[in-house]
């Protein structure tokens, strides 16, 4: 995760029952580390919250510090899966990301997460 960057959560208000939150990201870029280029796409988060959710403006600028940062989709997704349930310790959660075509081939990552218990 950025070291500038934290994500705040707040107590879930419902924790006794199991809802799915839907976040989307619509406005997603980072860079290509092959060609410095830029990548567009879209992050949607779901997920199944426990005693803690994740506060929108401070996920606004996670996204955001990814905005310069050369990285693969498979990683980014991945990371974006690993910061989130480590810091909010959902029941479940699913981070799917699709990128705008690029030379003719869409891609779309989809990486989960299940609390152990």
């Amino acid at each position: 995760m950025s070291e500038s960057v934290e994500i705040e959560l707040f107590d879930n208000p419902n924790a006794e029952r199991d809802y799915r939150i839907t976040i989307r990201c619509p406005e997603f870029t980072s860079v290509c580390p092959r060609t410095s280029q830029p990548d567009f796409g879209e992050i949607v988060i779901e997920y199944c919250p426990d005693k803690l959710c994740i506060e929108l403006k401070s996920l606004k600028f996670y996204m955001q510090s990814y905005r310069n940062k050369g990285i693969f989709y498979e990683a980014l997704t991945n990371d974006i899966l690993d910061d989130l349930s480590r810091v909010c310790r959902p029941r479940w959660m699913k981070v799917t990301s699709r990128f705008t075509p690029r030379g003719g081939i869409t891609t779309e990552v989809v990486a989960e997460y299940q609390a152990n218990g």
